[in-house]
């Protein structure tokens, strides 16, 4: 149950999965993944045998050979077994750009320190806060304060004249 591709499509595919593979044997480039290997196998099995290695329309043109996916990964073997980089995302074009180093100042390395360069004084010792007990307060340092009238714990509600009445 095969689909119609087109038999030079078939040829090409088939022709460049063989070329790759017969590449990686020849090492120019790292050697192929287990994974990739089997990719390789496995995609040329199903073209001699269906005409094509993917059955899903949507991931690919019905006249095609192989999908969207497995061209993009195709040529990543094929590259790879070429001895080719890979280009990462600093390599495209428009993509991400290497920022440049920011340009800091040292404050120190424009000051030329001399024998007559009076010296920076040390810092003063700051005088920490201390803890008084209240109790060693003096009278004459103590606030009166006035004293609240007690406050109920419940609060207290009223009735306001003119309201619904039943």
């Amino acid at each position: 149950m095969g689909r119609d591709v087109d038999e030079r499509k078939k040829r090409a595919a088939l022709r460049k999965l063989r070329k790759a593979a017969q590449l990686a044997e020849q090492g120019l480039g790292p050697p192929l993944s287990d994974w990739e290997r089997q990719f390789l196998e496995e995609v040329e099995e199903r073209i001699e045998t269906y005409g094509s290695a993917f059955a899903d329309p949507l991931k690919g043109d019905e006249g095609e050979p192989l999908s969207a996916l497995q061209q993009v990964k195709l040529k990543e073997i094929d590259k790879k077994a070429r001895g080719k980089a890979r280009k990462g995302f600093g390599q495209k074009k428009g993509g991400f750009k290497k920022r440049p180093v920011p340009r800091v100042r040292q404050l120190d390395e424009d000051i030329e320190l001399d024998e007559n360069t009076p010296q920076a004084p040390p810092s003063m010792p700051r005088d920490l806060p201390k803890l008084v007990r209240a109790a060693d307060l003096k009278p004459a340092d103590t606030e009166e304060q006035p004293e609240r009238p007690a406050t109920s714990a419940r609060p207290v509600f009223r009735v306001i004249d003119g309201g619904k009445t039943d």
